[in-house]
């Protein structure tokens, strides 16, 4: 029998308002038997408050460092980078599966402590598919950056970036300010936006998808495996779009769908690109024309263009917590998803979800470079 006391950490990645459980999914969790222990959160889209009377217990900020080494640590987004082993069991996105810049010392931590990491992004159902996903929110607000910052680009100048967003208390005040972006782009370029979405018919491309056609767009290319399978990129389709907004993730090489040959074109229309899926130290990134995460504050980055090219800028977008953008009512949805799931934490080890979620997790333990859980602990005592 695990534990069946979930302590959830507030989330300290800047501008970081999302929860992996919400006050309805907390009081649905003690229901069943659960202790919630829900971190106070000064940073959370849901208040303090809204906690109280689902019989979840408010505990200080920080406080899962200290508490028992059986309760399982439910959070998001990845722990602040620090040296100390984890001797919990956590529940969060780790982003260290990939081979992404760093992943030792963060997966290190794990067996370190005689932890166990139960990475959210690989929690699959019986046919491969993720319980739960924060995709199509995603799309949905990489897509409406990506329109904001094609607009902004016109009404403001090719060296003026676009300024720092913060997060909508709901879609409709983000689809109000997309749709007014768009008009004053579309009075500037004398056309509405061309924009290719890659991956159109997974999660987080359909989200992007329904942001375009809410937002009044009418050409929208949706591609998929069919088309990328059907020739190697680049693609001059992507080229001569306004807008590319990529979302798929590939764990396998092939042709990038556009690098900095194909972007020397004379024919070139493309002037943002925003990478969903933010892999962006993944050897495997099919975009490779950048090479830094974007953040709210700072949500573009210039792309150093061919000295062949025309004077159009190009900007990309790469937050990797696009969801965040909308934060209630994307953790509302996944929340909801993730509960049934949950509800099987206080058995996780008899549970085949969360079964294959700690085999994944020895499995890549065991890639760790040899001596590097050792090595690192000793190189720590030796500093301390």
């Amino acid at each position: 029998m695990s534990s069946s006391v979930l302590h959830v950490r507030a989330e300290t990645k800047p501008l970081e308002h999302r929860s992996a459980i919400t006050p309805s999914i907390a009081k649905k969790l003690v229901d069943d038997g659960y202790t919630v222990n829900v971190e106070r959160s000064p940073l959370s889209i849901f208040p303090d408050e809204e906690y109280e009377g689902t019989g979840a217990k408010l505990v200080p900020t920080g406080s899962w460092t200290d508490a028992p080494s059986d309760h399982i640590i439910v959070g998001l987004k990845e722990l602040p980078e620090e040296d100390f082993p984890l001797k919990h069991t956590h529940v969060q996105f780790a982003h260290c599966y990939k081979g992404q810049g760093g992943w030792q010392t963060v997966l290190g931590r794990f067996p370190r402590g005689k932890g166990t990491l139960l990475d959210l992004e690989f929690l699959e159902d019986e046919k491969g598919r993720r319980v739960a996903a924060f995709g199509y929110h995603a799309g949905f607000a990489g897509a409406a950056l990506a329109l904001m910052a094609w607009a902004w680009q016109l009404t403001h100048g090719k060296d003026e970036l676009l300024p720092g967003v913060t997060p909508y208390e709901n879609e409709d005040a983000l689809i109000k300010d997309v749709k007014e972006a768009v008009e004053k782009g579309k009075a500037k370029a004398g056309h509405l936006p061309r924009v290719l979405v890659i991956g159109a018919l997974g999660r987080c491309g359909s989200g992007a998808v329904d942001l375009c056609v809410k937002a009044g767009l009418e050409d929208i290319l949706k591609w998929d495996l069919a088309e990328t399978k059907a020739k190697p990129g680049p693609y001059q389709e992507i080229v001569e779009s306004d807008v590319f907004v990529n979302c798929i993730y590939l764990s396998a090489k092939i042709p990038p769908f556009i690098d900095p040959e194909s972007l020397a074109s004379p024919k070139r229309k493309l002037s943002v690109v925003c990478d969903v899926s933010c892999d962006t130290t993944n050897p495997h990134n099919p975009i490779p024309i950048y090479d830094i995460n974007t953040t709210f504050s700072e949500p573009t980055v210039p792309v150093k263009l061919p000295s062949s090219s025309n004077d159009l800028p190009l900007s990309v977008i790469s937050i990797d917590h696009l969801p965040s953008l909308l934060p209630r009512e994307a953790s509302e949805a996944f929340s909801a998803a993730l509960l049934p799931s949950l509800l099987q934490l206080k058995d996780w080890k008899n549970v085949r979800v969360w079964q294959q979620a700690e085999k994944l997790f020895k499995d890549k333990c065991a890639t760790l470079p040899d001596g590097a859980v050792d090595s690192h602990a000793e190189s720590v005592a030796n500093q301390s």
